[in-house]
């Protein structure tokens, strides 16, 4: 991608950009279908585990061959973004002196991360996309494209998201951060070349804690779990030198918490959720109600009722400011903010609904 300044003034010399496609490219290109990833989501949307990707896609159920975005009719992009940790430049990636850039790495903004995906849109020769759509951080790189480059977005689809984050979602995030930070091992960032090879684990796995929370229902959590015990554990009775067994619903967290700080640089997890504390869509725009009443596009907005990280209001908002959204549409699940990626049938139907919405004109095959 070349060279890139962020918002905050910081040079980035040689920006790489790892995404993947699938389906084809119409020679008109008017069949492009960019999918926007949430905090720590990747490029790899769908298909099987590999190397590179320690799981399947996260959508894996929603984009494919016959699925809700058809990638026998329509070509589907994503890519990790500035600041992610896999394949696209961020904390862990060299800098010139051939060191990670860790403490040195620039804070980025949505904005900064979506002029990196306007670039590569440009690299891959698409004027225009016919749907962006994505969840959470995801979405509000959606509404950022609708404003700042209205003219190759032709609908859109958020879900999950707000138009700028609130005090208490910022307050959630900074407690996040400062678990990471307070680890021994972080080292102000520069963790990398530890001579012990360890990183800050312990505290990413408390972030991880906070931010599941976040991210689950009270209602979910309790009827799952309720007040059951860990198998073979007792949460009465002392059973090592760590500490007493553990409840169910304390050892999810411990899983939760050790999966991600395999698979995710803490550094990262830092960058981007401060990305998102620092989301206001209406900054420098003269305010949130004046940058969405610009947005004439279509706007599919999806709200999860029972999400706690975004609630249905901040939905609302986005629904009443904006020219372009028809109506709120609710997600209905017990699974808090993550009911994106469990509800494939309902998150599926909205994306039909999305798709229906554009112009008969750029639909493939018209």
């Amino acid at each position: 991608m070349g060279e890139y300044t962020t918002e905050s003034g910081v040079t980035l010399p040689d920006v790489t950009v790892a995404y993947e496609t699938w389906g084809e490219l119409a020679p008109d290109g008017r069949n492009a279908v960019y999918v926007c990833h949430a905090l720590t989501g990747d490029a790899h949307v769908s298909g099987p585990a590999g190397e590179g990707h320690l799981t399947s896609g996260w959508w894996e159920g929603l984009v494919g061959p016959g699925r809700p975005i058809d990638t026998d009719q329509w070509f589907v992009v994503c890519a990790n973004v500035l600041g992610g940790c896999q394949g696209t430049t961020g904390p862990a990636s060299k800098a010139p002196d051939g060191r990670a850039w860790g403490s040195r790495f620039p804070t980025v903004t949505v904005a900064d991360m979506v002029e990196v995906e306007r670039r590569l849109t440009d690299h891959l020769g698409i004027d225009r996309w016919s749907l962006m759509l994505g969840p959470s951080l995801g979405g509000m790189r959606v509404m950022e494209w609708l404003v700042s480059h209205p003219e190759r977005v032709d609908s859109g689809l958020v879900l999950g998201s707000t138009a700028a984050v609130t005090a208490d979602q910022i307050a959630t995030h900074t407690s996040q951060i400062e678990a990471i930070r307070m680890d021994p091992n972080f080292h102000n960032g520069d963790y990398y070349d530890a001579p012990d090879g360890i990183g800050p684990h312990r505290g990413m796995g408390l972030a991880r804690r906070i931010a599941h929370l976040t991210y689950r229902s009270e209602t979910e959590l309790d009827l799952r779990f309720g007040r059951g015990p860990q198998l073979d554990e007792d949460p009465y009775t002392k059973s090592s030198a760590s500490g007493r067994g553990r409840f169910a619903v304390e050892s999810y967290l411990d899983h939760h918490a050790d999966k991600l700080a395999r698979r995710f640089d803490a550094n990262t997890y830092i960058a981007l959720t401060e990305a998102m504390s620092l989301f206001d869509l209406g900054r420098g725009r003269g305010g949130v109600a004046t940058a969405l009443a610009s947005i004439h596009a279509p706007l599919t907005v999806v709200g999860i009722d029972s999400d706690r990280l975004f609630p249905l209001r901040l939905q609302a908002e986005l629904v009443e400011l904006t020219p372009g959204a028809d109506q709120l549409h609710i997600l209905r699940s017990p699974y808090g903010h993550d009911g994106f990626l469990v509800e494939d049938d309902q998150v599926g139907a909205f994306i039909k609904h999305a798709l229906s919405r554009i112009g008969a004109d750029n639909h493939p095959g018209q």
